[in-house]
């Protein structure tokens, strides 16, 4: 009871319930799948609530409100939509109340409704629909195999699936289903049937099918194993041809086959192929022809369906080799090149195998004719190769000189097991025979050959050309007809090396004049620098020489060279052409250091050389020269004008250098004695302006001349003898004639080994004379007397002449006194010349006494004046 009464509740409350759950808006259609690029609409209905109108609804894609415009309105309470589908992701397309009312609000969920849009593409039809059937064992296999291209896009929310429909006859049907662009049908083959093949393809958007394939016989698609025991069959009286033999892969009840043979010789990957014509019949062998003797060849077999366009071919037999019989070799390739003789008087005759040599050369037969004497010089040079060793590219055959040859000419045959080739035969020369060279010689490499191009030359007696391209010691050459004028260099070349090309014309044997050049297979950039190995610096400027960079380093043409210089971080740069080897760098700064390099450049690139400094010299060369010469004319200069001046200042430079010294001998005072006084002459007053004499021990001379008057008459000769010389050598003006007396006549009190005083006395210019005082000093000296002074008994004739020269006065009485100081004025008058300010010494020498025996007296200038010495 308790449940049953719980049941009957629920149906009275489930009503309820469900209005209270139920969704206001509604849209369709749900869950569509749409194509991508076109347009979808959708309707969203107001059901169970006037609360809102269609006027309150908008739609959003995804999170996008979309504009009304696309919006279209069918009543109040419905409201479509129509969007373009874009991106390959799938979306929510909402509907909702855009409504601002308490209840929409509370109740927000019930008023929203969406569609869940997948996208995707309509399948497109397959194309290229290809089926076969592949020979298993001796039978076709079941598996039926097709495969076709697949078009269109698709998504992985709507993939597109494919189904290979197969229709055996008119009512057998075979089906296989993927998403891939192949699949297998197993059924048992139907061989001389008719088949029908097709593609469906499909998607939730869609079906499309392919083009039918349809055949009257199935063998079409048959693919069969490649033939079986292929053999080859030479025969040596055929050296040009081999016989094939094969065998059939399938029985011929399943189906009838046509071959296709196909040959090339070792190391070549280009095939020669049988022309089908000869082969599309059911047999089993086939002779090739037209080989070439001595010359191993692969060779394949393959097969399908006679029927045209039926079946395909089956894969190539396996490589079946063999080697042509020999045959008589062609004739040999005959050359020349120029040996390490003088002036290319000697020369290396060489050779090349024939191009078809037609089996192994065993030795070549030469002859050589000189012009001279027209004998024939035969020889015979075997060639000792092993079957296994490889062909040499040149063959050296013989060293012969052409000094005191005109013309040589050479003859050369090859031998095989066969036989002897036919002879070829070239003029050899020191000089280049025939006209002048070909013309407009170029060589330019393409798709990794080196093609030669000239003008041709216009001749009869032109029979060929020859191509030659050396390489350092490395030399080959080739022969081509003479109505060639482009061809491709046959042979090996290198990329990055120098190849000098030469094209010689061929006169009937005789080698005409050759035009070359250089070119390269490939350039690329220097492997080095050049080399800086000298370089000469001077004040401003430095040379620098280089050497160039060896072929085999260079790997191109030298476009230019760059000179980098720097000094400090200054970088200067010139850019040379190619063919210079040294350059003078100019201006630059002297005693300065610079780092320099070189960089060599290629179309390919460049390399820069190794630094060299150089230091330019502190001066320029002839620069310290001219310094040197310059200063010395200058001072030779400034000597001259020195010597002109003295010259024109010859009075005013000895009056300052050397001024005239009164001579004492000329001197009136030299005459002069206390018997004969001379008369007083005035002086001039110029000469005595200025000048005031003091002097000094008048007094103890006047008291010596009282004590004994009687001593003078005694004494006079011995005065009278004295010499008197001046120090320099010569006679003073200024010095007063001695007098010598003894002191035992002079002063009894005094020691006897002692002299009495003599007196000096120094007079002094005017008062003015730079500042000084006049002075008349004075000084005693103990200086003994001469023996002459001591005994004038000695005195001759000498004495006589010495008193005319050198006077003396005796001692002075206190009555001559005063004619003394007059004499002394009349000895000033000879200082006349003497400029004011010299300054002069005036000794007068008083009695000497205890004079040593042979002494003497003389008297020295000195700061202006006298001393004693």
């Amino acid at each position: 009871q308790i449940v049953l009464k719980l049941w009957i509740l629920l149906f009275f409350l489930f009503p309820f319930f469900l209005s209270e759950n139920m969704n206001y808006l509604v849209t369709a259609p749900q869950s569509p799948v749409v194509e991508i690029g076109a347009n979808f609409t959708a309707t969203c209905v107001i059901t169970n609530t006037t609360e809102v109108t269609a006027d309150d609804l908008h739609w959003n894609l995804s999170r996008t409100t979309l504009p009304r415009e696309l919006y279209t309105k069918i009543n109040t309470s419905a409201l479509n939509v129509t969007v373009p589908i874009v991106g390959e992701k799938p979306e929510w397309l909402f509907c909702a109340s855009k409504k601002d009312s308490l209840y929409v609000t509370l109740n927000k969920s019930r008023f929203i409704h969406g569609i869940w849009l997948k996208k995707g593409y309509r399948p497109e039809k397959p194309e290229n629909l290809s089926c076969i059937a592949l020979q298993e064992g001796d039978h076709i296999s079941s598996t039926f195999s097709c495969k076709w291209q697949t078009a269109g896009r698709q998504t992985p929310y709507v993939p597109t699936t494919y189904t290979l429909m197969v229709k055996v006859l008119k009512d057998e049907m075979y089906n296989a289903s993927t998403t891939k662009n192949s699949a297998d049908v197993l059924m048992v083959f139907p061989s001389h049937m008719s088949l029908e093949v097709w593609v469906q393809a499909h998607n939730l958007l869609g079906t499309v099918e392919s083009e039918h394939l349809k055949v009257d016989d199935a063998n079409y698609f048959v693919k069969t194993n490649p033939p079986l025991n292929v053999q080859l069959i030479r025969e040596e009286i055929f050296p040009t041809s081999l016989l094939v033999n094969w065998s059939h892969p399938i029985a011929p009840q399943y189906l009838h086959l046509k071959y296709q043979i196909r040959f090339c010789p070792r190391g070549s990957h280009n095939w020669s192929y049988v022309p089908l014509s000869d082969t599309d019949q059911h047999t089993r062998s086939f002779r090739l022809q037209s080989l070439q003797p001595y010359t191993d060849y692969f060779i394949q077999v393959s097969c399908k369906h006679t029927k045209k366009d039926y079946g395909y071919w089956s894969d190539w037999s396996a490589n079946a080799t063999m080697r042509t019989p020999e045959d008589l070799p062609e004739r040999p390739s005959l050359w020349k090149t120029t040996a390490d003789g003088v002036n290319g008087q000697e020369v290396l005759i060489i050779c090349k195998d024939p191009i078809l040599a037609n089996g192994r050369i065993t030795s070549f037969e030469m002859r050589i004719q000189h012009s001279h004497n027209g004998s024939w010089e035969n020889e015979r040079i075997p060639v000792n190769r092993s079957i296994s060793a490889p062909r040499p590219e040149v063959t050296l055959l013989k060293r012969i000189s052409l000094a005191d040859k005109q013309l040589v000419k050479v003859c050369l045959a090859a031998s095989n097991s066969v036989g002897m080739s036919p002879e070829r035969c070239l003029f050899i020369s020191a000089k280049p025979l025939g006209n002048g060279p070909v013309e407009d010689l170029s060589v330019s490499p393409h798709q990794g050959q080196l093609f030669v191009k000239w003008k041709p030359i216009s001749d009869r007696s032109l029979t060929e050309y020859v191509i030659e391209w050396v390489s350092g010691e490395q030399i080959n050459w080739q022969m081509v007809k003479k109505s060639t004028n482009l061809t491709a260099i046959k042979g090996p070349l290198e990329p990055f090396v120098c190849y000098r090309v030469s094209v010689y014309p061929i006169y009937a044997t005789r080698i005409g004049k050759p035009a070359s050049t250089e070119a390269f297979l490939e350039q690329g950039a220097p492997l080095e620098g050049p080399s800086i190995n000298k370089s000469y610096t001077g004040y401003d400027h430095a040379e620098l020489v280089w050497d160039a960079i060896p072929l085999h380093q260079r790997r191109g043409f030298i476009t230019n060279y760059t000179i980098f210089y720097k000094s400090g971080k200054n970088t200067h740069a010139i850019t040379l052409p190619p063919n210079s080897t040294s350059y003078t760098l100019k201006p630059l700064l002297g005693d300065t250091k610079y780092d320099v390099w070189i960089k060599a450049s290629t179309i390919r690139g460049s390399k820069n050389s190794s630094s060299h400094s150089f230091t330019t010299l502190k001066y320029a060369p002839g620069r310290v020269e001219g310094i040197v010469v310059g200063v010395s004319l200058g001072f030779l200069f400034l000597v001259l004008m020195a010597i002109l001046l003295c010259i024109y200042k010859k009075d005013v430079i000895e009056q300052n250098l050397w001024p005239q010294v009164p001579n004492p001998g000329k001197s009136t005072i030299g005459n002069w004695s206390p018997d004969n006084p001379l008369r007083a002459e005035t002086p001039s007053e110029d000469c005595l302006s200025g000048m005031t004499v003091h002097v000094e021990g008048v007094r103890d001379i006047k008291q010596g001349l009282e004590e004994d008057k009687t001593s003078l008459s005694l004494k006079k000769d011995k005065y009278l003898s004295e010499e008197h010389s001046s120090g320099i050598g010569g006679s003073s003006c200024m010095s007063s004639p001695r007098q010598s007396v003894s002191s035992s006549d002079e002063d009894p009190e005094m020691p006897d080994n002692t002299a009495n005083t003599v007196q000096y006395s120094v007079v002094v210019g005017p008062s003015d004379y730079k500042g000084q005082t006049p002075v008349f000093s004075r000084s005693e000296s103990t200086q003994p007397l001469l023996d002459s002074e001591e005994n004038p008994d000695m005195l001759g004739s000498g004495g006589s002449r010495h008193f005319q020269r050198f006077p003396r006065q005796s001692s002075l009485s206190e009555t001559n006194q005063e004619t003394h100081f007059k004499q002394l004025e009349l000895e000033q008058q000879d200082f006349c010349s003497i400029k004011e300010d010299t300054e002069w010494t005036l000794a007068s020498e008083t009695q000497l006494a205890d004079a040593e025996p042979g002494s003497a007296s003389s008297y020295m200038p000195q700061g202006g004046g006298y001393r004693p010495q």
